[in-house]
């Protein structure tokens, strides 16, 4: 199951490839801009403002240092996620009286799940919190040590489909396989964000589907996110053991 795992981090990241690329697509064009005339789009992440994205050709050096620490930022915060979650459920094991508490975890992610599926976007509060966290984040891109920092710190960007891929990385039971599971999300991301001038153009303005398609990416994450919840909460209520992934 552990191979499931991360197979379906990688379909949640290219799933959500058109949600990755409305949403990022803008932020990361003007953090990767450098050393040729930029392409002037408006943005709606950005609140109606005009960015500008890299043309092509404009060199790799600076979006290989971005994605680089964006890779290595998933991965630590997938650990991190993994190694919170095995403590809970080592408390739960000892403590009976916590063990409530595993069981509503699920049912919380189950929720964030069916939200995803039913809405086909992210809550509005995440969208503005990502617009204040990138207004502060901006200054830092000057240098490429400031460029990786802020590749990493995109981990704590305020998104849904980010979030769930972190659901998944908890529930793989271990440090290392949340960083791995983590890492295979972002890379399904970085496919669409490192083509994002041309796939911009075409789910922003050439493609009138290109939304539609969005918002299915969104809903095929929320089903595996789902799915994998679902089969954790069978396990816990039904059989009182941890998931396979969890062993």
């Amino acid at each position: 199951m552990t191979g499931t795992l991360f197979w379906t981090a990688l379909a949640m990241g290219l799933a959500g490839g058109p949600h990755c690329l409305a949403m990022c697509a803008a932020p990361c064009g003007v953090i990767l801009r450098a050393g040729s005339k930029p392409l002037r789009v408006s943005a709606q992440p950005l609140a109606g403002a005009t960015v500008a994205l890299p043309v092509p050709g404009a060199g790799w050096a600076r979006p290989l240092v971005f994605h680089l620490g964006r890779l290595a930022g998933y991965a630590l915060a997938g650990a991190m996620a993994a190694w919170a979650m095995d403590r809970l459920a080592w408390l739960t094991q000892q403590a009976a009286a916590l063990r409530p508490a595993w069981t509503l975890l699920h049912v919380a992610v189950l929720a964030w799940a069916a939200l995803l599926v039913l809405q086909a976007r992210q809550p509005a509060w995440i969208d503005r919190a990502g617009q204040w966290l990138w207004q502060r984040v901006a200054p830092w891109v000057r240098s490429p040590g400031g460029l990786f920092s802020t590749g990493m710190a995109w981990a704590c960007m305020p998104c849904g489909l980010l979030y769930s891929a972190l659901l998944v990385a908890a529930l793989s039971g271990d440090p290392w396989r949340g960083a791995l599971a983590m890492a295979c999300f972002g890379l399904g991301g970085t496919a669409w964000l490192m083509a994002g001038q041309w796939l911009w153009q075409r789910v922003r303005h050439g493609d009138a589907a290109g939304g539609l398609r969005g918002r299915w990416g969104v809903r095929a994450a929320g089903l595996m996110l789902f799915a994998i919840a679902a089969w954790g909460l069978w396990m816990d209520v039904f059989h009182r053991q941890a998931a396979p992934w969890c062993l």
